[in-house]
């Protein structure tokens, strides 16, 4: 694999103004605002790893999906040391299924990470419009205000990489200690970046977990940056320690009908990877061998999409 290190890479960009000649369609799918009745609904492809990429398509388009959420990353569906081969080979069968196949989710967070370059290089070449990047972990011997320039200047050097290839890079809140848990955060840092090629994933369940009465407030905060969603359903254990457990959509704490009204009347853009985080057998880990009838999997799945299609009205 060829690579250039962080300092060349930037001379360059900052040389040739970073900017190609865009395909127009290209672009103005990348940029275009939609409403709950156009957005499209993915299937994240974690809970699929226990089928090849064929039969991955198949019942992505079977159950009612779409398009496909693909994993580019250590244990994925795509290992990112194989991306050269093996994304094509899972972008095809999605595609010859008629779905979508625009979005895939990695775990890289900065441009010198290995396989950075390669998998956005090789997932731009296929028409891959958008990937959701890894975590960034605050470092507890800074204060808050030194991470967030740190975190602004390693999404700059991104934001400028995803220009020249042409593919946008969304980061996703993720209850917990780590940068975007508490959202404003998120909003802070991308603010300050200020680019077109770098957006939020939104994901209800972690701003509910971090913010149970308040996430209205940091869903209209983050409302401009925001450019794909993620969906997933979670409930409170009754115990001291506040312990949480993944739902199915509709049968845990988040409110999907308020969440899909403010959608629309924050405008909020951006296609919904769906998850299925609680126990199906091994599917909610990314297993590639089930331990329950894949049919339960499916019936699960299937159950879930048509509840978000309800509370969209879709």
């Amino acid at each position: 694999m060829n690579t250039i290190n962080r300092r060349d890479f930037l001379k360059k960009s900052a040389l040739s103004g970073v900017f190609f000649s865009l395909d127009p369609l290209k672009f103005g799918k990348l940029f275009a605002l939609n409403s709950n009745t156009d957005r499209k609904i993915f299937i994240f492809s974690k809970h699929l790893q226990w089928l090849d990429y064929a039969d991955m398509a198949k019942a992505a388009l079977q159950i009612g999906f779409d398009g496909v959420d693909i994993t580019v990353r250590p244990k994925g569906h795509v290992l990112p040391e194989n991306v050269e081969r093996d994304l094509p080979k899972a972008v095809e069968a999605v595609r010859k299924q008629g779905l979508i196949a625009d979005t895939i989710t990695t775990g890289f967070t900065k441009i010198d990470d290995p396989y950075t370059e390669n998998i956005i290089k090789t997932a731009s070449k296929l028409g891959i419009l958008q990937y959701r990047m890894g975590w960034i972990q605050y470092d507890p011997d800074l204060d808050i205000a030194q991470n967030l320039e740190n975190f602004k200047l390693r999404l700059q050097e991104l934001a400028q990489m995803n220009a020249h290839y042409a593919i946008r890079g969304d980061y996703q809140n993720h209850a917990g200690t780590s940068f975007g848990a508490a959202i404003w955060d998120i909003r802070h840092v991308l603010q300050a970046v200020n680019s077109q090629w770098l957006g939020a994933r939104y994901d209800i369940r972690h701003a509910i977990v971090e913010g149970s009465l308040s996430w209205p407030v940091t869903l209209k905060a983050i409302a401009p940056y925001i450019r794909s969603l993620d969906i997933k359903d979670f409930n409170w254990l009754n115990d001291s320690d506040n312990h949480i457990i993944n739902t199915p959509v509709g049968e845990g704490f988040v409110n999907f009908k308020k969440y899909a009204e403010l959608l629309v009347d924050y405008h909020i853009r951006g296609n919904m990877t769906m998850h299925f985080e609680y126990p199906l057998g091994g599917a909610e880990n990314g297993s590639q061998v089930l331990a329950v009838n894949p049919d339960v999997v499916i019936k699960a799945i299937k159950k879930d999409l048509l509840r978000l299609k309800g509370f969209l009205k879709i």
